[in-house]
C-alpha cells in the first residue's frame, strides 16, 4: 500500500472491517477516548489490538488480506470479570499480547490465540499495563526493562528478562511437541500456569487510591543505605486525592509492615471464609477449578512527595523514553510536565480537558542537518524530544518542543480519533539504525491510520 502524505500526517493503512462491528464501529465517535469508553487499543509495528469487555481482536493495517485473530479469554461470569487492559510484549523474535482483567489476572496469548501464561498479580482491577526500558549508555550506567502492572493503590513490576525466558521456553516446548496433536492441544488449553513469573509488588495508596502510575526508573538508595546491593525504583502515581505522589520502591520485603500484615492475615481470612461457606453449602459439589494463587507480600514503599490541590484530580500519565519527564493531565483541563528526578513541575498547559499526551521525537532543524551532508542518516542526537497533545474537544493535535520550547505543529483532526503509540520493544539492538519515537493517529470513523511526520516542512 502506497503512503499518502497530507502535510503533517502520512497515511499508512486502513483497519476498516466487519469484525469491528462487535466493538461499536459504525457508531459516531465509537473510538473516541471519552470517559466511560470500553474500547481499548494497543499498537505495534503493522499490528493493532482492539478489545472490549470480553474479546480482543488482532488485525494488521498494512495488508488488508492479513488474517485477523479473535481472542476470547476465559473470564469468570460469577465475578463479572472483564478485560481492563491490553498491551503488546515485543522481543527480538517473539511477539505476544498481554491482557489484564478486573480480577487482577495477567494473561498472555500468542498471535494464534493460544493461552501462554495466566497469573494472578493481586486482588483488584488491573488499570494499565505499562512497558518501558532504558538502555545502558553514556548517560545511563544501568539498563532496566520491565512490565509495570497498575492497580488501584498497588503497583507491580515484572522484569523483562524473566518474561523473555518464560516465553522462549513456551515456544520451544510448543514447537518440539508439534508432531503430537494431543500434547499440543493440551498446551493450548491449559497455558503455562505452573511456571509463575517472579515479580515485586508495592502498596502505594498512602495518599489514596491511584488511577494511574508508572515506575520511572532506577534511583539512588537512601543516605543510610548507600552500600545496599538491592535496587531502588522511583514510582509516580496520580489519583483523586493526590494529583501527584512519588515513592521510593525497595526490593526488600522484610521491613514492609503492610506486607507482613497481609501475608499473615489475608490467608487466614480467606481460609475462614472458605470453611464457613462449606458449612453452609455442604450439599454443593466440590468445585473442580484451580485453587486461588497465594498472594505475594508487599515490598517497602517510602513516600517522597505529594501534591494535593482539591478539587483537582489526576487523570492520565505518560512517560518520556528515558523516564525523566512525565506528562500528567488533570480534571481541570491542565497538563503538568513533571521532572521525575527533581520531582518538580517544570511546565503547565491550560485549557486541555480530556486531553491525551504522548512523547515523540522530531527533526526540528532538519534543513541544517541535511545541508551538511546529503547522505546524512539522522541519529538519536539529531532528534528533539516533543510532546504531542490531542485535545478532542478542540479537534486538534499540538506538538510542543521539550522542555520549554515553542509549539511546533497544530493539526486539525476528526472528532472520533485516538492518539496511539507503538509499545516499547525489549532488547532492540543499539547498533541498528535509530528508530525515533513516533505517534500515530487512528480515525475511528474511517478506519484510517496515519503517522505524525517526524520533520517540519
Amino acid at each position: 500500500m502506497s503512503k499518502r502524505s497530507h502535510h503533517h500526517l502520512t497515511e499508512l493503512g486502513c483497519i476498516a472491517c466487519e469484525d469491528l462491528t462487535e466493538f461499536g464501529a459504525g457508531k459516531e465517535g465509537w473510538l473516541a477516548p471519552d470517559a466511560g469508553t470500553t474500547v481499548l487499543c494497543a499498537l505495534d509495528v503493522h499490528s493493532l489490538a482492539i478489545a472490549n469487555r470480553s474479546v480482543v481482536l488482532i488485525l494488521g493495517w498494512s495488508d488488508s488480506d492479513e488474517p485477523r485473530v479473535k481472542i476470547r479469554p476465559e473470564l469468570s461470569p460469577i465475578e463479572a470479570e472483564r478485560i481492563t487492559a491490553i498491551e503488546w510484549l515485543v522481543f527480538d523474535d517473539i511477539k505476544v499480547i498481554a491482557i489484564g482483567t478486573s480480577r487482577g489476572f495477567l494473561l498472555m496469548y500468542s498471535l494464534r490465540g493460544d493461552l501462554i501464561h495466566r497469573q494472578m498479580v493481586y486482588h483488584g482491577q488491573i488499570i494499565k499495563l505499562r512497558v518501558r526500558g532504558t538502555k545502558k549508555d553514556l548517560m545511563q550506567d544501568i539498563s532496566s526493562e520491565d512490565v509495570c502492572v497498575v492497580m488501584p493503590g498497588v503497583i507491580a513490576r515484572f522484569d523483562g528478562s524473566d518474561i523473555r525466558s518464560m516465553l522462549q521456553r513456551w515456544f520451544q516446548e510448543t514447537h518440539s511437541r508439534f508432531w503430537d496433536e494431543k500434547s499440543n492441544k493440551d498446551s493450548e488449553d491449559n497455558g503455562n500456569f505452573d511456571d509463575r513469573l517472579p515479580y515485586q509488588i508495592w502498596n502505594v495508596n498512602k495518599y489514596g487510591s491511584c488511577v494511574d502510575a508508572a515506575i520511572t526508573g532506577i534511583m539512588p538508595p537512601p543516605l543510610m543505605e548507600l552500600q545496599s546491593s538491592q535496587r531502588y525504583y522511583c514510582a509516580v502515581t496520580i489519583g483523586d486525592d493526590a494529583v501527584i505522589s512519588a515513592f521510593r520502591l525497595s526490593e526488600d520485603r522484610k521491613r514492609s509492615l503492610v506486607g507482613v500484615i497481609l501475608s499473615k492475615v489475608m490467608p487466614v481470612t480467606f481460609s475462614t471464609i472458605a470453611s464457613f461457606s462449606k458449612m453452609i453449602w455442604r450439599s454443593e459439589p466440590t468445585p473442580t477449578s484451580k485453587p486461588e494463587e497465594k498472594l505475594q507480600s508487599f515490598a517497602r514503599a517510602s513516600s517522597l512527595t505529594c501534591l494535593k490541590d482539591y478539587p483537582r484530580k489526576g487523570e492520565k500519565l505518560t512517560l518520556s523514553p528515558s523516564g525523566t519527564l512525565a506528562a500528567i493531565t488533570d480534571s481541570l483541563g491542565r497538563i503538568l510536565l513533571l521532572d521525575t528526578q527533581a520531582l518538580v513541575v517544570v511546565r503547565i498547559w491550560k485549557g486541555y480537558r480530556d486531553a491525551n499526551c504522548f512523547f515523540m521525537e522530531m527533526l526540528v532543524n532538519r534543513d541544517d542537518k541535511c545541508a551538511s551532508s546529503s547522505y546524512h542518516v539522522p541519529g538519536k542526537s539529531d532528534y528533539c524530544l516533543c510532546l504531542a497533545i490531542h485535545a478532542p474537544r478542540k479537534g486538534i493535535i499540538e506538538v510542543w518542543q521539550m522542555r520549554t520550547g515553542p509549539r511546533l505543529l497544530a493539526i486539525q483532526c476528526a472528532k472520533g480519533c485516538r492518539l496511539l503509540q507503538p509499545t516499547y520493544r525489549f532488547g532492540s539492538l543499539s547498533d541498528s539504525p535509530y528508530v525515533p519515537l513516533e505517534v500515530f493517529l487512528l480515525n475511528g470513523d474511517s478506519g484510517q491510520l496515519s503517522v505524525l511526520n517526524r520533520f517540519l516542512n
